[in-house]
């Protein structure tokens, strides 16, 4: 049996666990974490001498553990409330990470991006992104363009292509919602407190102005 052992400024034994011929690592730091009550992204564990991380290169890693393996698992403190801290908060803000609902093969993607490639992380941000379907339009404008440069229709589809972004961002207004511009509203009904023509010839009549 495996034995695990949680280190704070003590070193308590958090009990034994059953051990199987391949445990995922992810699922090990989730069962120590519920069973000693601990936060689970706090949890750093050491096997024979070496740190176990969840996952490389967006694949889940194994352990296996033998017999009277003794598993360190170290529980950083939480920060105290209103502790300064000396790290770069823009720094972190600009730091890219997948959900943890991301499918495996864009996991495997970023990975690769960002470890063989060494892409910046504001690229990777820009590039996970977009969804599938905005690819497959980037992907058609880009093999449509030398088509069109071809047949010397360069300019219209550009001129198609501005329009075609203006029209696709114009959104949905919800039932109840009134346009800015009078034309596009029923009964050509105005915002309350609009300024015109008509709103300066009633003052005028008036003797407002």
């Amino acid at each position: 049996m495996a034995q695990s052992r949680s280190r704070t400024k003590q070193s308590a034994q958090l009990g034994r666990l059953k051990s199987e011929w391949r445990l995922k690592v992810g699922d090990l730091r989730n069962a120590i974490a519920e069973k000693g009550k601990f936060p689970v992204e706090n949890l750093r564990m050491i096997l024979r001498g070496k740190a176990l991380q969840d996952e490389e290169d967006g694949d889940d890693l194994y352990v296996k553990l033998k017999d009277k393996d003794s598993l360190i698992v170290a529980v950083i403190p939480k920060q105290p409330a209103g502790a300064e801290t000396f790290e770069d908060d823009d720094d972190d803000d600009l730091k890219f990470k997948l959900p943890p609902s991301a499918n495996r093969w864009k996991r495997k993607l970023y990975y690769f991006l960002r470890n063989k490639l060494k892409l910046p992380d504001i690229i990777l941000m820009g590039l996970f992104s977009l969804s599938l379907k905005m690819w497959v339009i980037i992907t058609l404008w880009f093999i449509l363009a030398p088509i069109a440069h071809r047949w010397k229709l360069g300019p219209i589809f550009l001129l198609g292509t501005g329009f075609s972004i203006i029209l696709l961002n114009l959104g949905k207004r919800q039932p109840g919602d009134v346009s800015a511009y009078s034309i596009f509203n029923e009964d050509f009904r105005e915002l309350p407190g609009t300024y015109n023509a008509d709103r300066i010839d009633r003052d005028i009549r008036a003797g407002q102005i």
